[in-house]
Formats: structure tokens, C-alpha cells, sequence
């Protein structure tokens, strides 16, 4: 009979079997990959700062705590008995979930060299999309096509670089480990689709755009490839600091105006005058243009117009091509229309069935064709 607190012999064999699956997975031995989870156990408490045995203890210190809140929710004395077995399951699995999670140290100093692979994957093409995080936009990516850029030529070309401070990455494990730096200094986080209008009555809004996900922030950041991670970094904002400074800067030259040296402000003055004259004329060209038009259509129809793209979505240059033109009527777009389908129907195929009459020899007109499906009758 096992001991109070202690798992019994059946839940023993049943976690062995797991490890062992586990390991199977990976195509390793049980040895093998209990040799692995022991070396990323260290890793994980030298990133923290903590010897192995302090990092263990907080991880029983936390599955303690979550026990105790689950044993305080549940009522059924049946819940509260695998509330008691569910901590020791926890310390015996916690080295297998050390593979992808990632404990977030909040308000830490941030990394260097998670700095370095922020900026190389702002530069990379990730395919983010726009997603909503607490009433915000942000770009939104996939982490196997970070962790496809971290293995890409490019990122080895930029670490072998001199005083670079990208981490080398030689398998996939460590291009793993090389993302999870962006979780770790909070520049990244993974994000999972969340519904705002959830457990209310009203109904979903119509104006909903289509897909732009309300995202929230999950616990456990882990690093799997089709998870979703959000940027909280937005890059070096050096671009944005010198457009506010301009806008600031012509702010304060148009509040000085009044200070200007003479030689600026007549300079100004008939710059102006010059653009209004411009578009004076704009105005008055377009309104001698509509009574020429109007005209032109009594006294020679269809009617004559100058510059006729003038307000076509064209070109500026183009806008003044040509000079001169009729007015087109609709007997000429549809013939134009026509010949536009011509080739288009010349090239599909026909839908009636031939008869086996001798071809007759091509003349040298143009030869129409029957296009309309019919239905022959063949005699037996």
C-alpha cells in the first residue's frame, strides 16, 4: 500500500510508460532522454540564476500552489483525491514540459542578444498579420517561420559577422532556444484567439472585420510551430522621432512666420499667388471646356472635348493626352467592347456538333462563327 502523498505503484508504471513514449518519440532511450531533461533543467536554472535544486524547489513551490487552489474549488471528495496525486504527477512530468516552456522573468533587465534577434526578425519577412491586443494593434507570426528565418543562410551570415551578438545555432534545438530569448526579455509573446463579445447576450457585431483576431496573452509560452506569438517590440523608432521632430519644427517656423526675414516672406507670398493662379486656371479651363463641349454638341454631335482624360483615373501626365477628342456614343463602346471579346470567344471552344460534310475551302473574308448549342438528330 503506497504512502499519503506518494504515488501508488499503478500510477508509477503509468508515468514510466509516458516517459518511455516520450522518449520513443524522439527516438531516443529513456536513459537518453532523461540525460537530455536533466542538462535543459540546468540551462533553464543558469538562465534564472539558481542552482538546479533552487529551480526544482520553485517548480514544487508552484505545482504546491496550483494544487492547493484546485483542492479549493472542487467539492466532490473524489476531485479532492486527485487533487493529491495530481502534485506528484506534476514533479514527475515537469522535466519533460521543460522542453518548450519558457518561465517570463517580468520587469528583468532585457537580453542583449534577445535585442539582436528582435531586430534580425523585424527584418526578416515573417508574414505578420494585424491582430488586436488590449485595444491595440500588432503584428501577429507564426513561430515556425521565425524559427525558418533563425535557421536561414541569412541569420548564420549575420553571426558570423564581427561583434555580433546573435547566438550560433547549429541544430534545432538551439534554434529554438535562440527564439525563446524573445519571450524570456518580453519582446515577444504568445498570443492565442480570444472572443470579446464571449459569455455576453447581445449579439456579435456586423462590422467585424475579417480576419483580425482579439488575441490575449497565454501562460505558458512555449515554442511550438503553428502557435502564434505578437510583437511587443517595435523596433528602433528613430524614423518616428525625426517625423515628429519635423512636424514640431514646421509647428514653430509657421507660428514664427511673423520673424521671417523679408526675402522669405515675399518668397512666400508669391508662391502663393502662384498656386492660386494655378488653380484659378484648372477652374476656369475646366469650365471652358464644358461650354465648348455643350456647343460642339448642337452644332457638331456627338460633341467635341478638350483634353478629354482630364478627370480619368489616369496619370498627371496622362491626364492632358490627347489634346482633343469626340464623344464616344454607346454604339462605339459597344463595338469596342466587341472587338475586346472577340479573340476571347475565338479561342473557346465551340458548343455544336459537326456533321460529316466535306470542309469547305476557307474564303478570305472574316468567317463567323455559330456559337449557339444546339442539338442534331442522327438518322439510324
Amino acid at each position: 500500500m503506497a504512502t499519503p502523498g506518494q504515488p501508488s505503484p499503478e500510477q508509477m508504471a503509468a508515468m514510466q510508460q509516458q516517459f518511455a513514449a516520450e522518449a520513443a518519440k524522439r527516438g531516443m532511450t529513456p536513459e537518453q532522454f532523461a540525460q537530455k531533461q536533466r542538462e535543459q533543467l540546468v540551462a533553464d536554472a543558469e538562465k534564472l540564476g539558481l542552482s538546479p535544486e533552487q529551480y526544482l524547489a520553485q517548480l514544487r513551490a508552484r505545482a504546491l500552489q496550483q494544487m492547493e487552489a484546485q483542492r479549493q474549488g472542487q467539492a466532490s471528495p473524489q476531485a479532492g483525491q486527485e487533487g493529491e496525486q495530481s502534485p506528484q504527477s506534476q514533479q514527475q512530468q515537469q522535466p519533460q514540459q521543460q522542453t518548450h516552456q519558457v518561465p517570463v522573468q517580468p520587469g528583468g533587465p532585457v537580453d542583449p542578444k534577445a535585442l539582436a534577434v528582435a531586430n534580425f526578425l523585424r527584418s526578416q519577412d515573417l508574414k505578420p498579420r494585424t491582430c488586436i491586443l488590449d485595444g491595440q494593434r500588432k503584428d501577429m507570426f507564426k513561430v515556425k517561420r521565425a524559427i525558418r528565418a533563425i535557421e536561414s543562410p541569412a541569420y548564420a551570415k549575420a553571426a558570423s559577422k564581427k561583434n555580433s551578438l546573435l547566438p550560433p545555432v547549429t541544430d534545432r534545438a538551439s534554434a529554438e532556444n535562440v527564439f525563446k530569448l524573445l519571450p524570456l526579455s518580453l519582446l515577444a509573446l504568445r498570443v492565442s484567439k480570444s472572443d470579446p463579445h464571449e459569455g455576453h447576450n447581445h449579439a456579435k457585431p456586423k462590422n467585424r472585420v475579417k480576419g483580425l483576431w482579439t488575441v490575449k496573452i497565454e501562460q505558458h509560452q512555449e515554442a511550438d510551430g503553428m502557435m502564434h506569438y505578437v510583437w511587443l517590440y517595435e523596433g528602433p523608432q528613430w524614423k518616428q522621432k525625426a517625423m515628429a521632430a519635423g512636424v514640431v519644427a514646421a509647428i514653430f517656423a509657421v507660428v514664427l512666420f511673423p520673424l521671417w526675414p523679408m526675402v522669405l516672406r515675399q518668397g512666400v507670398w508669391y508662391l502663393s499667388v502662384g498656386m492660386m493662379g494655378l488653380l484659378g486656371l484648372f477652374f476656369a479651363m475646366s469650365i471652358f471646356r464644358l461650354i465648348l463641349f455643350c456647343v460642339t454638341v448642337f452644332a457638331v454631335p456627338p460633341g467635341l472635348w478638350l483634353y478629354p482624360n482630364l478627370f480619368e483615373d489616369v496619370g498627371f501626365f496622362d491626364s492632358f493626352k490627347p489634346l482633343w477628342g469626340w464623344q464616344e456614343t454607346k454604339k462605339k463602346k459597344a463595338k469596342k467592347s466587341k472587338t475586346a471579346e472577340g479573340p476571347a470567344q475565338d479561342a473557346a471552344p465551340s458548343a455544336t456538333t459537326t456533321s460529316a460534310k466535306p470542309a469547305s475551302t476557307p474564303s478570305s473574308g472574316p468567317v463567323k462563327r455559330d456559337l449557339t448549342a444546339r442539338v442534331e438528330e442522327v438518322e439510324e
